[in-house]
């Protein structure tokens, strides 16, 4: 392939509607990251296997990636298949794509597809969202109030943000008053607000850093979210957006967490090193929670945790550490708001939930067979389960051969084989054409090439820009990888 050749396809790629399957596969072909992301994903043993005639209706419950990707593997896996989908959503939207969105790199059109074009032909779609689960009577209740029974369940339905938690917030709020999310959008409807207003946000606070250096917080809320990697992406980002034409502000990154990325030290060294020195605007405020906002004076009230040294302990021959709480209050002339998360409220007011402990009310699966600890025909995938990584799109992208094989294994009454590893994906984005691709799982770093797992690089850029998107399209979402 010519320089000509590649710039028309990299051209291409920017729009899904006009790069078809065979030019997707052509530009990843010409890409050793995505040959490498395709040799690992062969080997699938769901991938190589014969049809299984094993019989049962399945219920798969959301339309997000971790939905799709399930009933494409699993309408294929079967000779006879029976499956339904449950969902409201006749838009599909690559929700990574909304921080390119923020960055000015994506339009919404970029991001979004008719569901319809990603639905495998013969499964039946319900466009309704499941109100309750009735797992005892195997069965279960739409908003709509029509009741479907199943065999086997798979539960995909994401997770739900919440705005109200933050007192004094609504969602009214957000592009208002500088305020900004790139989370917000409603999957229902198939918009993707967060991410356009955040672009206009990038380019006010350029507006206002002419006139000076405005105050700008990023924060991240207690509970998990999805792509942990997104509020920094979004710092980082918008910090770069004024460097390159000179201009500064002053951030705060104010996280409930302790560190920058305390999964693979390698990347919170470079993160605390080379990046956050590299914009020298950036103040860290650890163990603080958004807690409310007054909206009207801009000021943010975050909850700081910490310990002070107590007494010393002769027995224990350590110094007592005692846990401390206060309110701090922070003016901002732009803030970025990371919502608070949870599963959604079907999960939580059911018994499919975590019944106690730090993932109550998330899908109580084993960690690797993903197959739910108390009830033995359903399984869950996606950003549902509450298991201790795993809430990112290539999470679900290993997590779909795990769930179909053991689903399969479990209706022919076999020995689940299959097992997740924990597997997550951040590709941190550092400044405007730097990544870092930081790749973990349960036991720590999982590298898929042999680079130094903390460098940002601008490969990573180009493979995220303009290879994933059509990655997706044409290969995750069609089950093929």
């Amino acid at each position: 392939m010519d320089t000509k050749d590649l710039k028309s396809l990299l051209k291409k790629s920017k729009n899904a509607e006009m790069l078809s399957r065979r030019d997707a596969l052509k530009l990843m072909g010409i890409s050793p990251i995505a040959a490498g992301v395709l040799a690992s994903t062969s080997s699938s043993s769901i991938a190589s296997a014969e049809a299984s005639d094993a019989t049962g209706k399945v219920v798969i419950v959301g339309a997000g990636a971790g939905g799709i990707m399930a009933a494409a593997r699993l309408n294929r896996a079967l000779s006879n298949p029976d499956i339904t989908l449950i969902a409201p959503n006749e838009v599909h939207l690559y929700q990574p794509g909304q921080i390119f969105m923020a960055a000015g790199e994506y339009t919404f059109d970029d991001i979004s597809k008719d569901n319809a074009d990603l639905v495998p032909d013969g499964v039946t779609w319900i466009k309704d969202e499941v109100k309750t689960f009735d797992p005892d009577n195997n069965k279960v209740i739409t908003r709509g109030g029509e009741t479907i029974d199943y065999d086997y369940l798979i539960v995909a339905t994401g997770l739900q943000y919440h705005y109200e938690w933050i007192q004094g917030l609504s969602v009214d709020d957000i592009g208002k008053n500088g305020i900004s999310s790139v989370y917000l959008n409603n999957l229902e409807k198939g918009t993707a607000e967060g991410g356009s207003i955040t672009h206009q946000w990038f380019k006010d606070l350029h507006e206002a850093a002419k006139d000076g250096n405005p105050k700008v917080i990023c924060t991240q809320p207690g509970t998990p979210i999805k792509c942990g990697g997104a509020p920094q992406k979004i710092l980082y980002l918008s910090d770069d957006y004024l460097k390159r034409d000179g201009l500064t502000a002053d951030f705060t990154f104010a996280t409930n967490g302790g560190k920058l990325f305390g999964a693979v030290p390698a990347v919170d060294a470079t993160l605390n090193n080379e990046v956050q020195p590299r914009y020298g605007n950036i103040t860290n405020k650890f163990k603080h929670n958004l807690v409310s906002i007054d909206v009207q004076n801009k000021v943010a009230t975050f909850e700081h945790n910490y310990e002070v040294q107590g007494s010393y302990d002769e027995d224990l021959e350590e110094y007592e550490m005692i846990a401390k709480k206060e309110l701090v209050e922070m003016e901002y002339d732009f803030i970025h708001i990371v919502p608070p998360m949870s599963a959604p409220d079907a999960v939580v007011n059911s018994p499919l939930g975590w019944q106690k402990g730090s993932a109550k009310g998330w899908l109580e699966v084993d960690r690797e067979t993903l197959q739910h600890r108390r009830y033995a025909n359903v399984f869950g995938i996606g950003d549902i389960c509450g298991i201790p990584l795993g809430k990112t799109g290539g999470s679900a992208r290993h997590q779909a051969p795990v769930v179909v094989g053991n689903l399969i294994a479990q209706m022919e009454s076999k020995a689940l084989q299959e097992k997740f590893d924990g597997y997550t994906v951040c590709p941190l984005k550092t400044q405007y054409g730097k990544i870092i691709l930081a790749e973990f799982n349960y036991d720590g770093p999982a590298p898929s090439f042999p680079l130094d797992i903390g460098k940002p690089r601008w490969i990573w850029w180009a493979f995220d820009l303009y290879m994933l998107k059509p990655m997706y399209w044409y290969l995750m979402m069609r089950g093929l990888m």
